[in-house]
């Protein structure tokens, strides 16, 4: 019995990846949540999306903080605000930063977000209040 669509090969693993459509892309570009979110949530990760704010937890700038500008779904990558570089003539450009080495620390909340914030709830509080709506429902016939 297969569980799961997903294959273990590498060349399939690879033509997945780089041949995804753009909602599958923003799927794969999650990041996790901070601790505090976590808490408050009970979720451990989500998609990134522009107003998002992140802290950079790998590489040359790590500890970095700072909003999403920009969400680059072609190359898998994210801008944030104030990680730049300046070119020889003078020119900044934005840093492309891995959503994988990002932390969220701001959601930036709507409708849908929350709607995907519900579902994904871990905690066990949600598991019980759906036991006592299915229980109160029973004495109903």
């Amino acid at each position: 019995m297969k569980f799961s669509s997903a294959s273990s090969k590498p060349r399939k693993q690879r033509k997945a990846h780089f041949g995804a459509t753009s909602h599958e892309r923003a799927r794969r570009m999650s990041c996790g949540l901070s601790k505090d979110l976590l808490q408050k949530y009970h979720v451990r990760s989500m998609p990134v999306r522009k107003d998002d704010e992140v802290t950079i937890t790998r590489g040359k700038n790590k500890g970095l903080e700072g909003k999403v500008t920009a969400v680059y779904r072609k190359k898998y990558i994210i801008h944030v605000e104030r990680v730049e570089v300046t070119k020889a003539n003078s020119q900044v450009v934005p840093i492309g930063i891995q959503p994988s080495n990002c932390v969220i620390s701001k959601l930036k909340l709507d409708k849908s977000r929350k709607a995907i914030l519900e579902r994904k709830n871990r905690s066990q509080d949600r598991n019980k209040l759906a036991d006592v709506d299915v229980s109160n429902m029973a004495g109903v016939d």
